[in-house]
């Protein structure tokens, strides 16, 4: 059966469903989804890349930071780096390589762990990161999920056909058989009050070590690929079928989708259509709220709420397939990357009312000249013998930080907690404050 069949099926047994129920489904089901098929999707060959696919400086670069993290921290005797969305394991690889090369005492202290979702990934990062797995160094989160982390009061959440919240008539178990018991969930009590929004369970609930080891959550590019709610003036979006093809249909927007709206974000005029990001919200107030001591950094393309009043990424979602982009998120179920720029907004003030400081909104730019600055990128042209092999350096490391490349359409929200202001002032990362708030 395919994808898009699967997703047919679900229409016609439970009504119209959310299109971040269409989204979760074409970028996580357990086997077709996107992020399941397999690897090739990613790195230039692929659909898209990330910055670790350009150079490993990024990785180096971001060791050195958590380094200084660690240093800020009193330098325990343990620490733990929670990486979320890792894919094939190429930045893990570059900061794990480095630290253990330039920051020994660092590295001693650090425990690495994935929270990867796709099990084909998972394979993949245990050959990548073998030699860490094997000596301890690195684990993966969701070898420790057991099915009795699930309360049985969650299911999925499903609608009608009319678009009115209602419970799917799925047992525990046919939730566990479908692949969705690692899924996005909301509880009946909150689909009794037509609450329409999901929760994804949260990755530091799976944490290696003790709560009150320092840690640092990483997530670059994680936030654009969770599920979003699309608005318009007609309401919420939802997706049905007719004559063998996916419809759009609309329904009433829920009292939290239009405070979502209010607070972080802009009402749609006519003809447009805005992403709620609901549930990258409740994963960050989730996350910042379980941090006791440590850091999140989160590296993403995104706007705040004062570039959309004035304008700009004003309706985001995009299909991605082989570098192409397209606004058609139901030509290729599963077999295209679905994402939704973050709302940085909406980001920062979960995690501050969830207890962090959140710190001025940087460029990707600003924070990794901050980090390479003081020893002029040494970490980029270390391996270089020749002078064509600097210049090729040259020009990748030009590509993570100028305007043209990915330096000024990508951002990084830094919050900590437990953290003294002149800790956190200290980072070198943090060196080109900028507030864009």
């Amino acid at each position: 059966m395919s994808l898009r069949q699967i997703i047919e099926q679900e229409i016609g047994e439970h009504g119209s469903i959310p299109f971040s129920r269409y989204m979760e489904l074409c970028l996580y089901h357990p086997e077709l989804g996107y992020y399941s098929r397999n690897a090739q999707q990613f790195g230039k060959a692929g659909d898209f890349y990330t910055s670790s696919d350009v150079h490993a400086v990024f990785g180096r670069l971001l060791s050195r930071q958590f380094q200084e993290i660690w240093r800020a921290v009193g330098s325990p005797a343990e620490i733990e780096i929670l990486e979320l969305g890792p894919g094939r394991g190429l930045f893990a690889q570059d900061v794990l390589a480095w630290s253990e090369k330039k920051f020994p005492e660092f590295f001693r202290a650090l425990h690495y762990s994935l929270a990867e979702r796709s099990a084909k990934l998972r394979t993949q990062l245990r050959s990548v990161l073998a030699r860490y797995f094997e000596n301890g160094v690195v684990s993966s989160v969701e070898e420790n999920v057991t099915e009795d982390h699930v309360s049985p009061r969650l299911r999925p959440w499903f609608t009608d056909a009319s678009g009115v919240a209602g419970e799917a008539a799925w047992s525990r178990d046919a939730v566990a058989s479908s692949g969705s018991s690692d899924s996005f969930y909301v509880t009946t009590d909150q689909l009794r009050e037509g609450v329409p929004s999901v929760v994804l369970k949260n990755a530091i609930d799976e944490r290696a070590l003790a709560a009150e080891v320092p840690v640092i959550v990483f997530a670059n590019e994680f936030f654009d690929a969770l599920p979003v709610e699309i608005l318009s003036q007609q309401g919420a979006l939802r997706i049905s079928k007719k004559d063998g093809r996916f419809i759009e249909t609309w329904a009433p927007s829920s009292a939290e989708e239009l405070e979502f709206l209010d607070r972080y974000g802009v009402h749609p005029e006519a003809e447009e259509r805005i992403e709620a990001p609901l549930l990258a919200n409740r994963y960050m107030a989730r996350l910042a709220a379980s941090v006791r001591t440590g850091i999140i950094i989160a590296v993403d393309y995104g706007y705040t709420r004062s570039e959309q009043l004035a304008g700009r990424h004003r309706g985001t979602l995009m299909a991605y397939r082989q570098h192409s982009a397209t606004p058609n998120p139901y030509e290729a179920p599963g077999e295209q990357d679905l994402t939704a720029h973050a709302n940085f907004t909406a980001l920062s003030a979960a995690a501050g009312e969830s207890g962090m400081q959140v710190q001025p909104l940087l460029t990707q730019s600003q924070f990794l000249m901050g980090i390479g600055e003081s020893n002029q990128f040494a970490d980029a042209f270390e391996d270089c013998r020749l002078p064509q092999e600097r210049a090729k350096v040259a020009l990748q490391l030009k590509h993570l930080v100028t305007p043209a490349g990915m330096g000024e359409s990508f951002h990084v929200l830094m919050a900590t907690k437990g953290l003294a202001p002149p800790q956190v002032e200290g980072l070198s990362g943090l060196s080109f404050a900028k507030n864009r708030l």
